[in-house]
């Protein structure tokens, strides 16, 4: 699954720098977190850096886009593909 960020979030700005996808940026009024570039980390860490790191605990899951681990790595190799890594 991807992960997405709750109306909780206090924009602390911590989560951004940490995604090595760039998946998180800024929405209107909160951290957004695109699901087609988010790998919960899968192919970089063991657990998802932006969940480490929040202070409020508002990154869950996101039921909407659900992904199993070979799905998460495949979406990984795209993603560095595309990158050109």
């Amino acid at each position: 699954m991807a992960l997405f960020i709750t109306d909780e979030c206090i924009n602390c700005d911590v989560c951004e720098p940490e995604c090595p996808n760039d998946a998180i940026s800024m929405g209107v009024d909160y951290y957004v977190i695109d699901p087609n570039k988010c790998t919960e980390c899968v192919g970089h860490f063991d657990e998802p850096q932006c969940v480490q790191v929040c202070p409020v605990e508002c990154i869950p899951r996101d039921p909407a886009h659900d992904e199993n681990p070979i799905q998460l790595m495949a979406k990984y190799h795209a993603l560095m593909k595309a990158k050109g890594a």
